[in-house]
Parts: structure tokens; C-alpha cells; sequence
């Protein structure tokens, strides 16, 4: 099966936010799930005096997300796509929040001060290199700051396989062939099954060098198909010497 990757996908990203949103509501649990896992952060204080990273952030409802999870925290929210840029753009937004046309790839070339945080929905499975995407995320992050992977990730059983299998033909690339979209909603159904299983996207993020590694799943339909991912960067140790 070949996937939609780099220009290709930014593109194909572009002509589909005319109607991005309008599919994402067709999926009731769509941003509860998103609520669900940026309030996983646990991010202190409504996130007062925080720095959060929305790395591909669409047309910002995981942006949207994040702001009621912390709706204190500065967030920085990115996307290679300039179309869902757009769309999120013309939403309001408090001063806090700002947007940037930017590639995963490209992350560590932004000149970013460290994250307290960062969230990654539906990012993963759509970037070439997974391992250098994460190796940019945890360079940004700082010491003891926490990542987010909200993520179409299968649990490896064969009926969570078929499942998504059957909704994507029934209801999803239907939905996409109206809106003129069918290629990328192709390409959903095909990257979810090409994906990391809950198991290997987990041994991903312990081989990244991230600690605490934990995944949970979402409620209702998508429970065995989409997870969070949990992690964070290793705290800096304090050398008994420099303590002094």
C-alpha cells in the first residue's frame, strides 16, 4: 500500500480543510477523545507559566483541546499544512496562542525556547521518519517535560483490524470521495494499518531515549484503535558537588 508522504500529504491536507471539520463531527467521540488526552498531561495550575507544543495541530481542535485542558498555558501550535493553518486561523483564539507554518521535520530549526509540554495528535503516522521526529520533540522538550501521542495506534488484535477496516469503507472514504478527498482518506485507512501496534509505538518511545512510557486507550467504538501515548523527557540529575 503506498502512503501519502512529505508535499504530497501537505497538499493533499490543503484541499481537505475545506471540509476537515465537517468529517471529524461525523465521528461523535472525535473531541472528547482530544480533551481527554491533552487533560492526560496532567499540566500543573491550568498551566499557568507553561510553554505547550501543539505539534500538528490541523484546523486546532487539538489546539482547542489543549486550551481547555490548560487554559492558562501559552501553546505554540504548528502544521505543515498551510490550508488547515488557515481554517484555524479564522477560529478565535485568546492572546496566548499562536500559530506557526512549520513541518515536524523542522522543529529543532525553529529556535524555540524549551516546552513543558508537548502534544502530538494524529502526527506520527503521517511523518517519513518517526525516530527523527521524536529525537527533534525530545530536544525541545525540556528536562522533565511531557509528551502527548493521541494517535490512531492498533492494539494488534485482528478484530480491532477489521473493525477499523470496515468503518473506513462503510463510512470514512465514502465521506472523503464526496468531498473530493478520497486519496487522503485512502491514505487513513491504509497508515493506520501500516502503523506501529500500542507494543512497537511504545518500544518507539523507550528506544527515543523518552521514560515513563505508558499508553491508554479511548472510550466507545475506537477503544483498541486509537491510544494515548504517555512519556517524558528524563529530569536532569543534580551532581553532588554542584549541589553545594
Amino acid at each position: 500500500m503506498t502512503l501519502l508522504r512529505d508535499t504530497d500529504l501537505a497538499c493533499a491536507f490543503d484541499h481537505a480543510s475545506r471540509t476537515y471539520d465537517r468529517l471529524t463531527a461525523l465521528n461523535p467521540g472525535y473531541r472528547r477523545d482530544l480533551l481527554r488526552s491533552a487533560r492526560r498531561l496532567r499540566l500543573a495550575r491550568d498551566g499557568a507559566g507553561l510553554h505547550v507544543l501543539d505539534l500538528g495541530c490541523g484546523t486546532g481542535a487539538s489546539t482547542r483541546a489543549l486550551l481547555r485542558a490548560a487554559p492558562r498555558a501559552r501553546i505554540t501550535a504548528v502544521d505543515a499544512s498551510s490550508g488547515m493553518l488557515r481554517r484555524a486561523l479564522a477560529k478565535p483564539w485568546p492572546a496566548q496562542v499562536r500559530f506557526q507554518h512549520l513541518t515536524a521535520e523542522a522543529l529543532t530549526a525553529a529556535g524555540e525556547e524549551p516546552y513543558d509540554a508537548v502534544f502530538a495528535a494524529y502526527l506520527f503516522r503521517n511523518v517519513t521518519d518517526p525516530d527523527g521526529v521524536l529525537a527533534a520533540v525530545r530536544s525541545v522538550l525540556r528536562p522533565g517535560g511531557r509528551l502527548a501521542v493521541h494517535e490512531y495506534s492498533l492494539s494488534g488484535s485482528a478484530i480491532h483490524r477489521a473493525l477499523w477496516t470496515a468503518v473506513c469503507h462503510t463510512v470514512i472514504i465514502p465521506a472523503g470521495t464526496l468531498s473530493g478527498d478520497r486519496a487522503l482518506y485512502r491514505h487513513l485507512w491504509r497508515s493506520v494499518l501500516q502503523f506501529d501496534t500500542v507494543p512497537a509505538f511504545s518500544t518507539r518511545l523507550s528506544d527515543a531515549g523518552f521514560t515513563g512510557v505508558r499508553a491508554a486507550p479511548v472510550a466507545g467504538w475506537q477503544a483498541g484503535i486509537v491510544h494515548t501515548f504517555l512519556a517524558s523527557r528524563e529530569a536532569a540529575t543534580v551532581n553532588a558537588e554542584d549541589a553545594r
